[in-house]
């Protein structure tokens, strides 16, 4: 077993994710309990967001600080509005990206009814609608808001298909819905709208930076972080256990090679060169890296452009 896995070897329930799965993920997580549900980007482990005891089983469940706040998910604007306050910035947002896999962060409504826990201390709520019908399903059949970071264990491998949650958190999760792979493959965008104005790139996602400043008519605001405002910010993350080597052309005899266009591999994030296809493929890849016999891996170099700024920002933190 390599050291991206938790040591429990029971696997979790796993349902198709149709009506029967649905309604009994709905029946779980009214209790309290966790769900690993698919969406477009990556399994989501999803607690009602309104309950701290459902929020500590997430947190226990991944072994994730408590520092590191969580995305609620909702089924949509009007959801989202009764738990923050969304200006015009945030409202044009949704308009254009909604449902899809924009995060945003923005100011918490006092009356939200959200556990403390999601957010981490903050005055702040990261807010997603997702567009897989799963997701969708459940969050307007039960009418909860639903916290959901990535179903893995903090700082692993995200999963990308129902066999990757149960590898990871085994008896763990109460239950995961299999909706197949998913599409997209790497998580949202976040975007951290500033209450006195601008905004800033704090998670670089399938949306672009400039896709997100075409539509509010500003870039992102330059200079240094402000600290941990959302998930994925954490400097060592999606580790697949073993030292991982960025930019490689070839691999060298104890690594194993994860291949980007002309530069082939044991596996290939997209053999013609197509960023949408690596990004969709990256964690799948870098779960056979963990499970291969080499002690190390090697990963091809990716253009930093578009959607490769993604992909690049996971993978160096995948190697720090």
């Amino acid at each position: 077993m390599t050291s991206n896995l938790f040591s429990d070897p029971l696997p979790p329930e796993i349902r198709p994710a149709d009506d029967d799965g649905v309604a009994a993920a709905i029946a779980v997580l009214a209790a309290g309990g966790t769900v690993a549900v698919p969406t477009e980007t990556v399994y989501g482990l999803a607690a009602r967001a309104d309950r701290d005891a459902a929020v500590a089983g997430i947190y226990r469940a991944k072994g994730r600080p408590d520092f590191n706040p969580l995305i609620v998910h909702v089924p949509d604007l009007t959801a989202a509005e009764r738990l923050a306050m969304l200006d015009d910035r945030a409202k044009a947002l949704a308009a254009a990206f909604w449902p899809g896999a924009l995060t945003l962060v923005v100011p918490r409504r006092p009356d939200s009814g959200l556990a403390p826990a999601v957010s981490a201390g903050l005055p702040t709520v990261a807010l997603r609608c997702p567009a897989h019908p799963a997701m969708q399903a459940v969050l307007r059949q039960s009418g909860l808001p639903l916290a959901a970071p990535s179903a893995n264990r903090s700082g692993a491998i995200s999963p990308t298909s129902a066999a990757h949650v149960a590898a990871s958190l085994g008896r763990r999760v109460d239950l995961v819905l299999d909706g197949g792979e998913t599409r997209q493959g790497i998580e949202s965008t976040i975007v951290g709208l500033r209450p006195e104005g601008g905004w800033a790139l704090l998670r670089p996602g399938p949306i672009t930076g400039a896709e997100i400043a075409a539509v509010l008519g500003e870039e992102a605001e330059q200079g240094p972080s402000r600290g941990i405002e959302a998930p994925g910010q954490l400097a060592s993350h999606y580790a697949p256990g073993k030292p991982v080597r960025l930019g490689a052309e070839h691999a060298q005899a104890d690594e194993f090679m994860i291949g980007f266009g002309a530069v082939s591999g044991d596996v290939t994030l997209s053999a013609q060169g197509d960023l949408a296809e690596a990004a969709a493929r990256l964690y799948a890849c870098l779960h056979a890296g963990a499970a291969a016999r080499e002690p190390r891996i090697a990963i091809a170099p990716v253009p930093d452009e578009g959607i490769g700024a993604a992909i690049n920002d996971r993978l160096r933190r995948a190697a720090a």
